[in-house]
Protein backbone atom coordinates (compact mmCIF):
# COMPACT_ATOMS: atom_id res chain seq x y z
CA UNK A 1 0.00 0.00 0.00
CA UNK A 2 1.42 3.44 -0.95
CA UNK A 3 0.53 6.27 1.00
CA UNK A 4 -0.22 9.56 -1.34
CA UNK A 5 2.09 11.57 -1.35
CA UNK A 6 1.51 15.57 0.26
CA UNK A 7 2.24 19.38 -1.30
CA UNK A 8 5.65 19.82 -1.78
CA UNK A 9 5.56 23.80 0.02
CA UNK A 10 7.84 26.33 -1.21
CA UNK A 11 9.98 27.14 2.08
CA UNK A 12 12.02 30.05 2.51
CA UNK A 13 15.37 30.61 5.01
CA UNK A 14 17.88 33.46 5.50
CA UNK A 15 20.04 32.29 2.28
CA UNK A 16 18.00 29.69 0.57
CA UNK A 17 14.24 29.25 -1.43
CA UNK A 18 13.32 25.67 -1.31
CA UNK A 19 10.64 25.04 -3.96
CA UNK A 20 9.30 22.10 -5.54
CA UNK A 21 11.48 19.98 -7.18
CA UNK A 22 11.21 19.94 -11.58
CA UNK A 23 12.66 17.33 -14.42
CA UNK A 24 13.96 21.02 -15.49
CA UNK A 25 16.25 21.04 -12.52
CA UNK A 26 18.02 18.07 -13.91
CA UNK A 27 19.71 20.57 -16.25
CA UNK A 28 21.55 22.29 -13.21
CA UNK A 29 21.79 19.10 -10.92
CA UNK A 30 23.32 16.29 -13.46
CA UNK A 31 26.63 17.22 -12.48
CA UNK A 32 25.90 15.83 -9.31
CA UNK A 33 24.35 13.06 -10.18
CA UNK A 34 26.62 11.90 -12.58
CA UNK A 35 29.94 12.32 -10.15
CA UNK A 36 31.72 9.46 -9.07
CA UNK A 37 32.65 10.87 -5.52
CA UNK A 38 29.71 12.31 -4.63
CA UNK A 39 27.72 9.01 -5.39
CA UNK A 40 29.36 6.83 -3.64
CA UNK A 41 27.46 5.84 -1.01
CA UNK A 42 23.95 6.96 -2.97
CA UNK A 43 21.98 3.22 -3.82
CA UNK A 44 22.59 3.36 -7.43
CA UNK A 45 25.76 4.51 -9.33
CA UNK A 46 26.36 7.93 -10.80
CA UNK A 47 24.42 8.81 -13.78
CA UNK A 48 25.56 7.98 -17.12
CA UNK A 49 23.32 10.57 -19.03
CA UNK A 50 21.25 13.54 -18.30
CA UNK A 51 18.51 11.95 -19.62
CA UNK A 52 18.95 9.03 -16.98
CA UNK A 53 18.82 11.71 -14.15
CA UNK A 54 15.49 13.08 -15.51
CA UNK A 55 14.00 9.73 -15.69
CA UNK A 56 14.92 9.11 -11.87
CA UNK A 57 13.42 12.89 -10.85
CA UNK A 58 9.99 11.47 -12.74
CA UNK A 59 10.31 7.83 -11.23
CA UNK A 60 10.46 9.42 -7.80
CA UNK A 61 8.02 11.96 -8.13
CA UNK A 62 5.02 9.72 -7.02
CA UNK A 63 6.42 8.70 -3.75
CA UNK A 64 8.86 11.31 -2.57
CA UNK A 65 8.05 14.86 -2.16
CA UNK A 66 11.55 16.67 -3.29
CA UNK A 67 12.51 20.39 -3.15
CA UNK A 68 14.99 21.65 -5.07
CA UNK A 69 17.87 23.84 -3.07
CA UNK A 70 18.09 27.38 -4.55
CA UNK A 71 19.98 30.52 -3.18
CA UNK A 72 17.59 33.17 -2.81
CA UNK A 73 18.03 35.70 -6.31
CA UNK A 74 18.74 32.57 -7.86
CA UNK A 75 16.22 29.75 -9.14
CA UNK A 76 18.94 26.95 -10.37
CA UNK A 77 19.03 24.13 -8.46
CA UNK A 78 22.32 23.42 -6.14
CA UNK A 79 20.74 20.42 -4.13
CA UNK A 80 18.13 18.32 -2.99
CA UNK A 81 16.12 17.62 0.28
CA UNK A 82 13.24 14.73 -0.58
CA UNK A 83 11.00 13.18 2.23
CA UNK A 84 9.04 9.96 1.26
CA UNK A 85 6.02 9.08 4.26
CA UNK A 86 6.68 5.39 4.79
CA UNK A 87 4.93 2.61 6.81
CA UNK A 88 1.44 3.67 8.26
CA UNK A 89 2.03 7.31 7.75
CA UNK A 90 3.32 10.21 10.10
CA UNK A 91 6.62 8.35 10.05
CA UNK A 92 9.23 10.66 6.98
CA UNK A 93 12.58 9.13 5.40
CA UNK A 94 14.81 11.91 4.11
CA UNK A 95 17.07 12.02 1.50
CA UNK A 96 19.49 14.69 0.53
CA UNK A 97 22.01 15.77 -2.16
CA UNK A 98 23.94 19.04 -2.54
CA UNK A 99 26.60 20.41 -5.25
CA UNK A 100 30.09 20.05 -4.02
CA UNK A 101 30.61 23.61 -4.47
CA UNK A 102 27.96 24.16 -1.77
CA UNK A 103 29.78 21.52 0.69
CA UNK A 104 30.71 22.68 4.05
CA UNK A 105 28.60 25.96 4.22
CA UNK A 106 25.98 24.95 6.02
CA UNK A 107 23.50 25.38 3.24
CA UNK A 108 22.35 21.29 4.21
CA UNK A 109 21.71 21.71 7.32
CA UNK A 110 19.74 24.71 6.73
CA UNK A 111 18.05 23.09 4.23
CA UNK A 112 17.45 20.03 5.59
CA UNK A 113 15.93 22.15 8.75
CA UNK A 114 13.64 23.91 6.61
CA UNK A 115 11.88 20.52 5.28
CA UNK A 116 12.23 18.87 8.97
CA UNK A 117 10.21 22.28 10.54
CA UNK A 118 7.57 21.53 7.51
CA UNK A 119 7.29 17.77 8.17
CA UNK A 120 6.53 18.35 12.06
CA UNK A 121 4.64 21.39 11.44
CA UNK A 122 2.30 18.62 9.24
CA UNK A 123 1.67 16.33 11.99
CA UNK A 124 4.83 13.72 11.40
CA UNK A 125 5.82 12.26 14.42
CA UNK A 126 9.39 10.78 13.09
CA UNK A 127 12.02 11.40 10.40
CA UNK A 128 14.80 8.81 9.67
CA UNK A 129 17.40 8.97 7.44
CA UNK A 130 19.17 5.58 6.18
CA UNK A 131 22.73 6.21 5.13
CA UNK A 132 26.08 4.12 4.43
CA UNK A 133 27.77 3.18 7.58
CA UNK A 134 31.13 4.81 5.86
CA UNK A 135 29.26 8.02 4.65
CA UNK A 136 31.08 10.20 7.40
CA UNK A 137 29.60 13.63 5.83
CA UNK A 138 26.13 12.73 5.91
CA UNK A 139 26.31 10.62 9.23
CA UNK A 140 27.83 14.00 10.69
CA UNK A 141 24.84 15.83 9.62
CA UNK A 142 22.70 14.18 10.57
CA UNK A 143 24.12 14.24 14.08
CA UNK A 144 24.28 17.77 14.02
CA UNK A 145 20.95 18.07 13.64
CA UNK A 146 20.20 15.80 17.02
CA UNK A 147 19.31 12.45 14.95
CA UNK A 148 20.00 9.67 16.95
CA UNK A 149 21.78 6.70 15.77
CA UNK A 150 18.80 3.94 15.97
CA UNK A 151 20.26 0.95 13.95
CA UNK A 152 23.30 -0.51 12.49
CA UNK A 153 22.12 -3.08 9.49
CA UNK A 154 24.81 -5.45 8.03
CA UNK A 155 24.84 -6.29 4.60
CA UNK A 156 21.38 -4.45 4.00
CA UNK A 157 21.90 -3.00 0.47
CA UNK A 158 23.16 -4.33 -2.68
CA UNK A 159 24.79 -1.64 -4.32
CA UNK A 160 27.28 -0.05 -7.20
CA UNK A 161 29.51 -0.73 -4.33
CA UNK A 162 29.08 -3.97 -3.64
CA UNK A 163 26.68 -5.06 -0.22
CA UNK A 164 26.94 -2.32 1.88
CA UNK A 165 26.06 -1.63 5.86
CA UNK A 166 23.27 0.72 6.39
CA UNK A 167 22.93 2.77 9.26
CA UNK A 168 19.54 4.27 10.71
CA UNK A 169 19.20 7.41 12.16
CA UNK A 170 15.96 8.71 14.09
CA UNK A 171 14.30 12.09 15.32
CA UNK A 172 10.90 12.41 16.73
CA UNK A 173 9.35 15.87 16.87
CA UNK A 174 9.78 16.28 20.69
CA UNK A 175 13.12 16.10 20.60
CA UNK A 176 13.10 18.55 16.99
CA UNK A 177 10.73 20.57 19.47
CA UNK A 178 13.10 20.88 22.51
CA UNK A 179 16.30 22.25 20.18
CA UNK A 180 14.58 24.33 18.76
CA UNK A 181 13.22 25.93 22.23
Amino acid sequence: MSLPVRETARLETPRLILRPRRVEDADALHASYADPDLMTYWSGPPHTDIEQTRADFVRHASDWRAWAITLRGDDSAIGVVAAGEKRQGNVSELGYLLARTHWRTGIAREAVSAVIDRIFAEGQRRVFADTDSDNSSSRALLERLGFTLEGHLRGEWETHLGVRDSVIYGLLREEWNATAA
